[in-house]
């Protein structure tokens, strides 16, 4: 072997070990995770997390404690213990909170500066109650002028109704089939003024785990796929508007009909479809939480978009949202898949140093327990950081330039689409699922947009991308390479 032989065989061999040392990017590189310690002796399924002012977390567990930890000396201390199914807390300051129980929106008040609650106060708890044990409440989330929303969920067909009940019970709300709403005002959003009277916000909802606001004030909330729900969604919900689950109409003013009287081509017309599904089986079972990456913060090039928390997959969504026809609609595609991260994310929470807490339950189902911390250490993943619907097709928008080779190539790009069936029936399959097939690519001067033109483009659709050997032109692959658009609508 001569001397020129023997350095090309190295010169090849480093860059064949570069190449492959970049392919090996995960998101793991740019993330770390890493468990909270909990007290002995505690069930720690978290319902609701908050950070009060002076950078403790409060944490509200289903047994009915709430804890405040300290991150600098990794200590907790009990605050408050004997709250019925806690499921959300909001800190007011560092001696009082908010906490949704099961009966009440309760205040929980440290009048003498020991950190522990010497008053519980009744907030609110102007909403009915059969018994039922699925009549779970979420929030309190604040809307920036004083307001609360929170959330009751739907009672459940596998369980009855005490002949002892809180509120009128209504005999047309109370069905045998699917969820139901015997009581004021399961399946809706409720809203509880400054002057602390509460309201119906709005309705259609079965299970409504998951309640928080983007950073222009718009209110986004998931619901579990079931009965009257194909598969899970996040819906951008506005006041009196009715999102799809029937058995909250019976509380609507001036209802007087029978629910199984009514077409469901009737609820179809009535209801406001979601701005983006969660395909199930796929992408997600049980989502839990929305929550906005805040612009002020430095947690990775996705700043402004909302996370999605999800139970039964070790898995956080991120969700790519644009108003179109004056509706949003837009994409979810995952952001954080395993990499450390545990089954069971049920809260999420940014701390003062802009990491972020994950709060985890199962609740005697998919699930665990814990909290887990998501550090970002700095750097851009290859991965899709926009998608937007255009009238023939799709934008793709990366975060780092693509390699224009395998860029350019339409055979790099599956699409299928499909739709899920609204009606009674728990779940839905992928109806009239067919490919689409991408007749061209269009590559920005920077590299960074992939204009796809597909065959065709229907509304009422999932349109399901799955990328295939996609790169940047370092020759690291991309990280999340399958996405989902919701299109509700076209653009002019």
């Amino acid at each position: 072997m001569n001397a020129k032989f023997f350095l090309l065989i190295l010169v090849c061999s480093f860059l064949s070990f570069a190449c492959e040392k970049e392919d090996e990017e995960h998101l793991g590189d740019f993330y770390t995770i890493e468990d909270i310690p909990l007290p002995e002796g505690l069930m720690p399924e978290v319902g609701g997390m908050d950070f009060l002012p002076d950078g403790r977390l409060a944490v509200a567990f289903h047994r009915g404690e709430v804890m405040l930890y300290n991150p600098d000396s990794a200590s907790w201390k009990l605050f408050a213990y004997g709250l019925h199914d806690p499921l959300g807390i909001h800190a007011l300051n560092n001696h009082e909170m908010l906490v949704m129980q099961r009966p009440e929106l309760t205040r929980l008040k440290d009048t003498n500066g020991d950190d522990e609650a010497d008053e519980y106060l009744t907030e609110t708890d102007d909403f009915g109650i059969s018994g039922n044990y699925h009549e779970f409440a979420y929030g309190p989330i604040p809307d920036g002028e004083g307001n609360y929303i929170i959330g009751l969920n739907a009672a459940s067909n596998n369980a009855g109704v005490w002949d002892e009940t809180r509120g009128v019970y209504n005999p047309l709300g109370h069905t045998e089939n699917g969820m139901f709403s015997p009581v004021p005002y399961r399946g809706w959003l409720m809203k509880l003024s400054q002057a602390g009277k509460l309201e119906p916000f709005a309705s259609g909802f079965r299970s409504p785990d998951g309640i928080g606001f983007d950073q222009q004030g718009n209110l986004f909330v998931t619901d579990n796929q079931g009965d009257w729900l194909g598969t899970s969604k996040l819906y951008h919900v506005e006041p009196e508007k009715y999102y799809g689950h029937i058995a909250s109409l019976v509380w609507k003013e001036g209802w007087e009909k029978d629910l199984s009287t009514i077409a469901v081509s009737t609820f179809d017309s009535m209801r406001t479809k979601a701005a983006v599904l969660f395909p199930h089986n796929i992408m997600a079972d049980s989502p839990t939480q929305p929550l906005v990456i805040p612009d002020s913060i430095d947690f990775g090039p996705f700043g402004g978009q909302l996370l999605v928390s999800e139970m039964d997959y070790p898995r956080i969504m991120r969700v790519m949202l644009e108003e179109v026809q004056g509706e949003f609609q837009g994409a979810c595609i995952s952001f954080m898949d395993s990499s450390g991260l545990t089954l069971g994310n049920h809260r999420m929470e940014f701390g003062p140093d802009g990491s972020l807490w994950v709060g985890k339950t199962a609740y005697a189902w998919v699930g665990d327990k814990g909290i887990q911390r998501i550090r970002y250490n700095g750097g851009t993943p290859m991965d899709v950081l926009r998608m937007h619907v255009t009238p023939d097709g799709f934008d793709l928008i990366f975060t780092r330039p693509v390699n224009l080779e395998r860029a350019s190539d339409p055979d790099n790009y599956h699409f299928s689409r499909y739709y899920y069936q609204y009606h009674a029936e728990y779940g839905s399959p992928r109806t009239d699922e067919q490919a689409v097939k991408v007749e061209s690519v269009i590559i920005s001067d920077d590299r960074k947009k992939v204009s796809l033109k597909l065959e065709e483009m229907v509304p009422g659709y999932v349109y399901d991308l799955e990328i295939d050997s996609l790169a940047c032109d370092q020759g690291v692959r991309l990280i999340n390479n399958r996405m989902f658009y919701t299109l509700n609508n076209l653009p002019d």
